[in-house]
């Protein structure tokens, strides 16, 4: 009789946990009528950086790995399955940042810490890495992952109206983490006009 794999049960458990991934909404829409889940946000942000990869290498001078980048943006957001998606125009304000950091960090170490090694030291560093935004690949996802919902409020037609933003407000936002890249700074200014002319963002 075969033995049973040790800490099966555990990868299964985590299995099931991420499929709760897609039952996560966001703040901005996937299309014109449906918000979108943390899980069709996460793909998305690994096919951005897989298609930028090359760009951002050019422009940086530095090798890149694509592989953690796209394990970065898998995972950045999973603990938001027990912690909720809040609007990054709410957790501007430092008390509502600062709990956000807490909780996020509770169920990292909760889920990842049950997970055994080496996946579970992994992801909760990685978890880590990109909060802190510690190494160039983290730096850049989290600036694709700032990016990405002013595009999909672009796409589908949403606007800034619900948050009361202008430009300058969304650039306040945007600018610091999408800076990091010439390439990503140079595709929000794209939107930001886009937005401005369709009458979805104040001027």
């Amino acid at each position: 009789m075969t033995a049973p794999i040790p800490d099966t049960r555990a990868l299964f458990d985590f299995i099931t946990y991420t499929a709760r991934l897609r039952e996560v909404e966001r703040h901005n829409r996937a299309t014109p009528t449906r918000p979108e889940s943390v899980a069709e946000h996460s793909w998305h942000l690994a096919v951005v950086c897989w298609v930028l990869h090359t760009e951002f290498e050019r422009e940086s001078g530095v090798r890149l790995d694509l592989g953690r980048m796209v394990k970065l943006c898998l995972m950045h957001d999973v603990v938001e399955i027990d912690a909720g998606d809040p609007s990054a125009w709410h957790t501007a304000d430092e008390d509502a940042a600062a709990e956000k950091v807490r909780t996020e960090e509770a169920v990292a170490r909760e889920r990842f810490g049950a997970l055994p090694p080496p996946l579970g030291p992994e992801l909760l560093a990685l978890w880590h890495e990109y909060e802190e935004g510690a190494t160039p690949e983290a730096r850049l996802v989290r600036g694709v992952d700032r990016l990405n919902p002013a595009l999909m409020r672009l796409l589908t037609g949403q606007g800034w109206s619900d948050v009361g933003a202008d430009a300058a407000a969304l650039d306040h936002l945007q600018l610091p983490r999408v800076g990091v890249s010439p390439t990503l700074k140079a595709l929000y200014e794209e939107v930001r006009e886009a937005a401005i002319t369709r009458g979805l963002l104040r001027p």
